[in-house]
């Protein structure tokens, strides 16, 4: 019992220090925006009496701005909980602070691949229709954005409105990719396959030194693409299952393959089923980095500036203080919401137009597997994301309800980010948001199986 409680006790604390921590940038970031209904600057008596620079002015931070807000937060350690009540306006902000902004700009905990914007952008054609549900969902839940695009058109452009999230990010904003980031790895592992510096889907990966003496070594790339590495004894989604986290915590991702390859020294390869892990991608991206050397933003570059034509830079995270011989690349990708859909349409222009990158998007569906999650489900085990029922090379397959042969392929993150493809009847629907309280099938699903 008294285990449990001060394991109880130390969570609280550390949920505690976390959330004082992060308020203050939070505070600090509304205030010097202009949000100051939200927020105000003051100053302790002490401090206002206290000579500036004394021993006492210091020892109370009296240097250090203090802020309040007047929003209700509830502070969660790490992402919201998937399942949880419906979070309120507050908390929503906070987690747009947290996970959108703070990372790599307000107290920077990686470095950036960044990808320059292309001189000449994709320039969409646009025949807009309204949709008063999709401006409902835009009021009423954590949707910031929406795109659909068809026969070969925009044909639904909303954004959250002003008196929601809009007066604290515009159309330029970076947007977090979550699990999206896992399927933008995977399309860099095909142009690097296109351009020469892997044989193909097939490689085994036994010239890479870092990963030596683990279940990963001398396996197929393929197997990490589709997640059936034998590895379900270690890792599950974003989690070490010896005691660690992918994430570090609520701040993540901050350390390189050769530190995290060490939870796997002498592991042995278990059955080949399919089981979700984010170190599986972090595996391919950096196999990429690997083989690629120098060409590595080259490879970033031919993907994203010249094949989509982004209209603004795009990133990848990279570990800071590490390098690219420990494998410093992390899949956490950020994009504009335009330009997100600008990669999707370079995708669908791959397939139809049968490029090398869409050979390889083609070979990946061909050799698409079930994920169980029926099978899974009844012995107790753990699923993912239940509505597709399939998984093609880091793509979601398998749509309920649309048949199985029809290429339909889809993006999925964590809190509502969501790219899905209809490669046979060009329809893309792209989301992005601060938790998925909207209505998925509505907004996302239906307009992919039915079209308008």
């Amino acid at each position: 019992m008294k285990k449990i409680l001060t394991i109880i006790s130390i969570l609280i604390f550390s949920t505690s220090a976390y959330a004082n921590n992060r308020l203050n940038g939070f505070n600090k970031w509304l205030f010097e925006n202009g949000h100051t209904e939200y927020v105000e600057k003051g100053e302790s008596e002490l401090c206002k009496d206290e000579p500036i620079g004394s021993v006492v002015w210091y020892y109370n931070n009296c240097d250090q701005a203090k802020y309040k807000n007047n929003l209700k937060i509830k502070f969660y350690y790490g992402w919201l909980p998937e399942e949880t009540e419906k979070p309120n306006f507050g908390t929503l902000l906070f987690e747009l602070y947290n996970f959108t902004y703070s990372p790599y700009k307000d107290k920077p905990m990686v470095d950036v691949y960044e990808v320059k914007p292309s001189k000449k952008p994709y320039k969409f054609k646009s025949k807009l229709k309204e949709d008063k549900y999709i401006d409902k969902q835009l009021n009423n839940t954590a949707l910031i954005s929406y795109l659909r695009f068809e026969d070969n058109k925009i044909t639904i452009d909303k954004f959250t409105p002003e008196d929601r999230f809009g007066k604290f990010i515009n159309q330029d904003t970076k947007l977090r990719s979550m699990s999206v980031g896992k399927t933008m790895a995977s399309y860099v592992a095909g142009h690097a396959i296109c351009g020469g510096y892997i044989d193909s889907i097939n490689s085994r990966l036994n010239d890479w030194p870092l990963i030596e003496n683990t279940l990963y070594y001398d396996q197929k790339l393929f197997d990490l693409l589709n997640m059936q590495a034998g590895d379900e004894k270690y890792v599950w989604s974003s989690d070490f299952l010896l005691g660690s986290s992918f994430e570090d915590g609520a701040d993540g991702h901050t350390k390189d393959i050769s530190q995290y390859i060490t939870y796997f020294k002498n592991s042995k390869k278990g059955k080949s089923e399919f089981n979700y892990s984010a170190f599986a991608t972090q595996l391919i991206l950096n196999y990429v980095l690997f083989k690629t050397g120098d060409d590595f933003e080259k490879i970033l570059e031919k993907t994203f500036n010249k094949k989509a034509k982004i209209k603004d830079s795009v990133i990848f995270w990279k570990v800071r203080n590490s390098s690219k011989e420990k494998g410093n690349a992390n899949i956490m990708f950020y994009a504009t919401r335009y330009d997100y859909l600008r990669i999707a349409k370079a995708m669908l222009n791959d397939w139809q137009k049968d490029t090398c990158v869409g050979k390889y998007l083609k070979t990946i569906f061909e050799n698409r597997i079930s994920k169980d999650n029926d099978k899974k489900r009844q012995r107790g085990d753990r699923t993912q994301w239940n509505f597709a029922s399939g998984y093609a090379g880091q793509f979601q397959t398998h749509y309920k309800g649309i048949s199985k042969k029809r290429a339909v392929m889809g993006m999925h993150g964590r809190s509502g980010q969501h790219i899905v493809i209809d490669f046979e009847r060009s329809r893309i629907v792209v989301t992005n948001a601060l938790y998925e309280d909207f209505n998925y099938k509505k907004i996302v699903y239906d307009p992919i199986k039915k079209g308008s």
